[in-house]
């Protein structure tokens, strides 16, 4: 349903991701800025002294991806192939789909992915 993202400006944070997947930042309520992504469900950035970094997967289709990724590069927004950052300006095509992983403004490692993991091709 939800997910609670600490973040150094929760507005500058859902503002980035927003932009990435093509969706409306929700209303502040309360101490967060929910961003609900098209599976429904929201994350809620909220300012935090203490961000330690997380990882975060976001299923999208072929022309989410294409919108993603090409925001990622118009922006100029370091890309890898890989979780480790070995193989950088690359996507990769594991399941036979595509997948990008990118930093948020928090070093948050966000991952745009076409094909679930395991997915059969």
């Amino acid at each position: 349903n939800h997910l609670i993202v600490p973040a150094r400006d929760k507005d500058i944070s859902a503002a980035f991701l927003t932009n990435i997947l093509g969706v409306q930042a929700g209303a502040q309520w309360g101490p967060f800025r929910p961003v609900q992504t098209s599976n429904g469900v929201t994350l809620d950035f909220v300012d935090s002294k203490d961000v330690r970094t997380q990882h975060y997967a976001f299923l999208v289709d072929d022309a989410e991806f294409d919108a993603g990724f090409g925001k990622i590069k118009a922006q100029g927004v370091p890309y890898f192939a890989d979780p480790h950052r070995q193989q950088p300006g690359e996507i990769n095509h594991h399941w036979g789909g595509r997948g990008v992983y990118f930093e948020d403004p928090n070093g948050h490692l966000l991952e745009l992915i076409t094909r679930p993991y395991g997915a059969l091709p």
